[in-house]
């Protein structure tokens, strides 16, 4: 485990990101742990989470034209993701979506410049892919190409299919997915922690029923 995953995990539980417990998520499935990285969304936390993510997109060393933030979550994180990135003097356009078209004003529903070229997506975590593919449908309809999609938590679960939701985005549009990490990396990380004993075996059991 790199440390900039470490601090990733350490900042998640830090800040109530992630918890244990019985949670249902979106797809209906019901989960020993959920992550949801708005709570992360203080000054306490934001500087080292910007950090994580462009950490990933160092090491993932690919090429981009602009990013994209899907609402909501997105928004924040293609956000302090750019202003991290500007400290090098990266010159690249930052936009996200809003839920609903807007008939005045700029008008739309894409706020910022609309992504051309190559599209990094951020975004928080990946699951079954649902609104991932929404995100790379509304890249594909503007015209630019979803190059790369960025998440803190891939939860490595089967999407509609007996392979992973990842696997399917990769197969199905062509683009990479990436992420800080993943369930594997968060059940390594309990396992060397006595306070996390309990949640182990929970963890284990839903990678074996719906990991891929």
């Amino acid at each position: 485990m790199k440390d900039y995953q470490k601090k990733f995990i350490d900042l998640a539980l830090e800040a109530e990101a992630l918890n244990f417990g019985t949670f249902t998520l979106k797809s209906g499935r019901k989960s020993p742990y959920f992550f949801n990285v708005a709570k992360m969304l203080n000054t306490k936390f934001l500087s080292d989470l910007s950090e994580c993510y462009t950490k990933t997109i160092e090491d993932l060393d690919v090429s981009f034209d602009s990013i994209y933030g899907p609402a909501y979550k997105g928004i924040f994180l293609a956000s302090i993701i750019g202003a991290r990135l500007g400290e090098s003097d990266i010159d690249i356009p930052v936009s996200f979506n809003r839920k609903e078209m807007k008939d005045h004003g700029e008008g739309g529903d894409v706020i910022g410049q609309l992504p051309t070229g190559n599209v990094l997506i951020v975004d928080d975590v990946i699951s079954a892919g649902t609104a991932a593919r929404e995100s790379i449908e509304k890249i594909k309809s503007i015209g630019a190409v979803p190059k790369i999609m960025l998440v803190g938590l891939d939860r490595q679960e089967k999407g509609s299919s007996s392979i992973s939701a990842r696997a399917e985005l990769e197969n199905d549009f062509g683009l990479s997915v990436a992420s800080i990490v993943n369930l594997d990396l968060l059940i390594s990380y309990v396992s060397d922690d006595s306070k996390f004993a309990d949640f182990k075996s929970d963890l284990e059991d839903y990678r074996n029923n719906w990991g891929a």
